[in-house]
């Protein structure tokens, strides 16, 4: 796949129309899950020259792409998709050699920019997938991957299960399951972090704490390997302490200092992004929402519940 042009958001001619399927029918959809940052980010291995690998964090939380076949009636609007997931689509048509339909875009998303959510590359996701259903193709991953590859950085909202991801090469190194999830209670602290500009301090911290890193990672993979959500989340703490020493988060050292107290079996952050959170395995009682509610409200955030992984 050529790489196209990032900055173009209106969809160029391609190649040819796909037969054999009535695109007139009613509106498609797709829709990609978001994250709550990652349960690990560091390098693969230690090492002088260190990868960036990432075990993302999915949440019930979504963008949604909408399109709907037929020729469009009054004045002309303004593109809807935003100028990355309009890339993505026009990479998706000259891959296949195909030519949109007349139709209308729409999109919906939950997922607030630049928090470390995975908000852009949700919206590219949801986006592929759609059209997938507009021309009845199945989907296909390494179209995907291939589309992402040309864009940005992603995480692997793609999948449909944890993994193990080298975000800069767009390469899964290991798939780890859907049958670990946990209850959540994070804040979203303000601010926002430019991750290509941070990228070489975190490449050097990982030079610095490689043993640790590769530590911290050796014991989440086993607890995956095991079921064991407990051992994911105390590995996932680990991850989250040694971030803060290039990245820190506010809220974290409050977090750490009341995990038992709330009965968490861990803390999560976003590593790049302005997330900070609980992990419980199993859903915290009402009157511990009201306290944790109450206690982010005391270091200046608003609480959100949510349910993070797929277990």
């Amino acid at each position: 796949m050529s790489p196209g042009s990032h900055g173009q958001t209106a969809l160029g001619p391609a190649a040819g129309v796909l037969r054999g399927r009535d695109l007139s029918r009613g509106t498609v959809s797709g829709v990609c899950h978001g994250t709550l940052g990652e349960l690990y980010q560091g390098p693969l291995r230690a090492g002088a020259d260190p990868e960036i690998a990432v075990v993302s964090f999915p949440v019930d939380r979504h963008s949604w792409v909408y399109f709907t076949p037929g020729a469009a009636t009054g004045p002309p609007r303004p593109p809807v998709l935003r100028e990355k997931s309009a890339t993505a689509a026009r990479l998706f048509l000259d891959h296949y050699g195909l030519t949109l339909p007349p139709g209308d875009w729409r999109t919906h998303s939950e997922l607030p920019v630049g928090v470390g959510m995975a908000s852009s590359t949700a919206d590219i996701v949801a986006t592929l997938r759609c059209l997938f259903h507009v021309f009845s193709l199945p989907y296909d991953t390494d179209v995907v991957l291939g589309v992402l590859a040309d864009i940005e950085r992603a995480d692997s909202v793609f999948l449909d299960g944890f993994a193990l991801y080298l975000s800069g090469r767009h390469r899964v190194v290991r798939r780890l399951g859907a049958d670990i999830g946990f209850h959540t209670a994070y804040v979203t602290e303000p601010g926002t972090v430019d991750t290509a500009a941070v990228t070489p301090l975190l490449l050097d911290h990982y030079r610095r704490r490689g043993e640790e890193y590769e530590r911290c990672l050796t014991d989440l993979l086993k607890g995956f390997d095991s079921g064991d959500p407990a051992a994911v989340a105390r590995a996932a703490t680990v991850s989250a302490a040694l971030s803060q020493e290039v990245l820190p988060k506010a809220t974290f050292g409050s977090l750490q200092a009341h995990r038992e107290r709330f009965g968490a079996d861990g803390v999560f952050v976003a590593h790049t992004g302005s997330l900070a959170g609980y992990l419980f395995t199993s859903r915290p009682r009402a009157e511990v929402t009201s306290e944790l509610s109450a206690f982010f409200h005391s270091l200046g955030h608003q609480c959100t519940f949510a349910q993070g992984g797929y277990g």
